[in-house]
């Protein structure tokens, strides 16, 4: 995201190019994990307010509709992993966009904030079913009734991020697990990423049933082949997504 000047605060034009570039991602062979950052000293500091006031701003109703929701089920649907790089502040949606990466890395200086309820909104963009089921109900409940902000390390405690790393080396680190995520084989990476988002609205069983189903599609892949074939030749495999 690179709005800068305005802590990365989404526009129209701003969402139309994220979901095209998730869209680009999704049909792309060589792209085999996505990263996502703000430029700039914020993640994402939500909605461009000042765009709200424009006269032929759609209601926020249809605006959440039309842009919002697409975008959130883009990521979430995306057959690739995202790693979230929070490089800064993660407000209002731009907390929704960080709570849809697969994986979430924070800078030291990161925080995350639903300050919807300072402008008589609620949290939205999948923040409310999203969030209860990263970290709890009694946090979720905490972030969005309150409004506080949480920085990196209480992120961390809680298992909003998986790590956090010193502000100039949050790109490196991201790229590093995004590289060691792209180097697994392209469709066991899609159907787990299916399985882990199935499951969150599943019971048990039919998430044994599923994970059965999935398992015959990728079992009968060229890339199952090779990879045992490489664990009994001792080395790398070579994963074409066949």
């Amino acid at each position: 995201m690179d709005r800068p000047e305005a802590l990365n605060s989404l526009t129209v034009k701003l969402k139309t190019e994220l979901l095209a570039a998730f869209r680009r991602a999704a049909a792309a062979p060589d792209v085999r994990a996505v990263i996502l950052t703000g430029a700039g000293r914020a993640f994402c500091a939500g909605q461009d307010l000042r765009e709200r006031l424009e006269p032929d701003a759609l209601p926020l109703a249809d605006e959440i509709r039309a842009r919002y929701n697409p975008l959130i089920l883009a990521m979430t649907r995306l057959p690739k992993p995202i790693v979230g790089a929070i490089n800064g502040v993660a407000a209002g949606a731009g907390a929704s966009l960080a709570f849809a990466c697969d994986v979430r890395v924070a800078a030291e200086g990161a925080s995350f904030v639903l300050a919807f309820g300072r402008v008589g909104l609620i949290p939205d963009s999948g923040a409310t079913w999203l969030l209860p089921r990263l970290v709890g109900l009694g946090w979720a409940a905490e972030l969005a009734l309150a409004g506080e902000p949480l920085g990196a390390a209480d992120a961390a405690r809680i298992g909003l991020v998986s790590r956090v790393v010193p502000d100039a080396e949050l790109r490196d680190e991201a790229t590093a697990l995004a590289a060691r995520l792209a180097a697994g084989a392209p469709l066991a990476v899609a159907l787990t990423k299916r399985a882990l988002w199935q499951s969150l609205h599943s019971d048990f069983e039919s998430a044994l049933e599923y994970e059965a189903d999935l398992q015959g599609t990728a079992g009968a892949t060229a890339d199952h082949a090779e990879g045992i074939r490489a664990f009994l030749d001792k080395r790398r495999p070579s994963f074409r997504g066949e």
